[in-house]
């Protein structure tokens, strides 16, 4: 069993990896789409009880935002790995603007995550954590190992 914690700005990438990497293998968790938390949580929980491989796509900027969900992940058993996407915030404002409809926020959005976005820790409860980044039409992917300063 495995839950995967996606982390970073809206725009560095993250649903683009859910669907080239994830799709086909894990079940996807997003605020986006269930809009509220309270439906977030039922799926979460279903997701669980079924031994689910699940995905939380969403920002996930704080320790507090991610405990939300590595915690009741670990009460049963699962294997928590952690995706950083280190994207700096006027490469993620251009690709907002480029987006259309509903997929675009509100600049103000990504300025409010930036703030309050904190690197993932070990100590949380990952198993394991990526830094991912955007490079050319694919994606960098770089595992990051206990004890080693990230920023």
């Amino acid at each position: 069993m495995e839950a995967v914690l996606f982390i970073g700005l809206q725009a560095s990438g993250k649903s683009t990896f859910y669907r080239q990497r994830f799709f086909n293998s894990h079940v996807r968790i997003s605020l986006d789409l269930l809009r509220t938390r309270n439906r977030e949580r039922q799926f979460l929980n279903v997701c669980l009880q079924t031994s689910a491989k699940l995905v939380v796509d969403n920002t996930n900027p704080t320790r507090e935002d991610r405990a939300r969900y590595l915690e009741p992940c670990k009460k049963r058993r699962y294997k928590v790995v952690g995706y950083y996407f280190q994207t700096s915030l006027p490469d993620a404002l251009a690709r907002n603007n480029a987006r259309e409809g509903k997929e675009k926020v509100k600049a103000i959005a990504l300025y409010d995550v930036r703030k309050k976005l904190q690197p993932p820790s070990f100590d949380e409860g990952f198993d394991q954590i990526f830094s991912v980044r955007l490079h050319g039409d694919g994606f960098l992917v770089e595992e990051w190992t206990q004890g080693q300063d990230h920023v």
